[in-house]
């Protein structure tokens, strides 16, 4: 028996807007299928015999394929108060995918928000399915965002065969080198009251992967942010099309967009990358417009000729609109009681040992936000008995 679940759900609360980005599937029910009626209750009690307790492993990709499938979703949100009344109801419709991309106005009424109750209500008329009870991110002045890249940022994973791929679907994520000094600077800022975001071109699927290795690398409460494969296949849709699964710049710049979107200009922007495909170019550009505050039609059209933005006229709409809705969030981020200058940092890891990146000369006034980085921290070889002292003494 299948029933709809939460691929991931994400709330973030502003002053302004509460903004919920969420995608459901069709799930198979595990427990249903088994022929005993009582095995559920006596699994939850833990009494069945001879069934020993294992901790969980972690998940791998492929687990999650079915997700290629994409179902028409109902998801009613329910608003409650500290004290648990209800404040706000309402139904949204997915898109043909099963995702949810919406923002809910708030007045003086829906400020008081501190719940929300998920519940699909289209799958099955009449009945409603809970999905879960969650807590929106509050984000609050001053705000500090950490965004984050995954792929050979934070873990050294490689696409590059048919063998790579085979192996990357088919085993978890910490089969794969962690990038130790991209995982310290992470939690670094995190301690500092950076809010985390993850932003990967890997496929939907693998977000109960990635969640496993965050989790296991103390990082949480992180919005994961992948490519929906869906798109690409999709020919009438037009956002993503097959050369977006090579190219990843327009992809992630959309998705920079939209978190900064979600959760409003921060006063300190952290964003993390690699040098190995066209992070450092995404992020410059970004900082074009937070920070030296160009004009987005002059931005868009130098952007437009770069090899790291292939565009179709679609896409190319879709992104100027975008650089003038954020634009329009920053006049009136300049304007507020609250306004403070952002900050914005930019660590690159190295590819091999350079020691500047290679950009179009248009970014060159930006450079100085930018720091390279070794990506892996040396392991010290102790070789005598008052080293392991001192070792056990750090």
């Amino acid at each position: 028996m299948k029933r709809p679940h939460l691929v991931h759900f994400l709330s973030i609360l502003t002053e302004e807007n509460l903004h919920i980005k969420s995608s459901m599937t069709l799930k198979e029910n595990l427990i249903s299928q088994g022929k005993n009626p009582g095995l559920a209750l006596e699994i939850a009690q833990g009494i069945v015999k001879g069934i020993e307790k294992e901790i969980p492993k972690a998940r791998f990709p492929i687990q999650a394929f079915r997700m290629l499938v994409g179902e028409y979703f109902s998801m009613k949100i329910i608003g409650l108060d500290s004290e648990r009344n209800e404040i706000y109801k309402k139904t949204f419709e997915s898109n043909s995918r099963g995702q949810f991309n919406f923002k809910i106005p708030l007045n003086e009424h829906r400020r008081e928000i501190s719940v929300i109750q998920i519940y699909e209500v289209g799958t099955a008329p009449g009945l409603e399915i809970h999905l879960g009870t969650f807590i929106p991110l509050k984000i609050s002045d001053p705000k500090k965002i950490v965004i984050c890249d995954f792929d050979k940022t934070l873990v050294d994973t490689k696409y590059s065969t048919t063998k790579e791929v085979y192996r990357s679907l088919t085993k978890p994520l910490t089969y794969f080198p962690t990038v130790t000094k991209s995982v310290e600077i992470i939690r670094q800022y995190i301690d500092d009251g950076h809010y985390p975001f993850i932003l990967s071109a890997s496929p939907h699927f693998y977000e109960d992967a990635m969640r496993d290795w965050l989790y296991q690398n103390q990082i949480y409460s992180a919005g994961i942010f992948l490519k929906d494969y869906r798109q690409v296949f999709n020919f009438l849709d037009g956002d993503l099309t097959p050369k977006d699964l090579k190219i990843q710049g327009l992809y992630k710049l959309n998705h920079l967009l939209d978190i900064l979107m979600m959760t409003g200009v921060p006063s300190k922007l952290v964003l993390m990358g690699d040098n190995f495909e066209s992070d450092p170019i995404i992020y410059l550009s970004l900082s074009k417009l937070i920070i030296e505050g160009m004009d987005p039609w002059k931005l868009w059209k130098e952007l437009g000729d770069m090899e790291a933005f292939q565009m179709n006229k679609k896409q190319s709409s879709q992104l100027l609109n975008k650089f003038y809705q954020l634009s329009n969030e920053i006049k009136r981020w300049k304007s507020s009681e609250n306004y403070q200058p952002c900050e914005l940092k930019i660590w690159i890891r190295k590819k091999v040992n350079e020691d500047k990146i290679e950009v179009p000369s248009f970014f060159d006034d930006q450079l100085q936000l930018v720091e390279l980085y070794e990506g892996m921290i040396p392991v010290k070889t102790i070789t005598s008995s008052a080293e392991v002292q001192e070792q056990i003494k750090e």
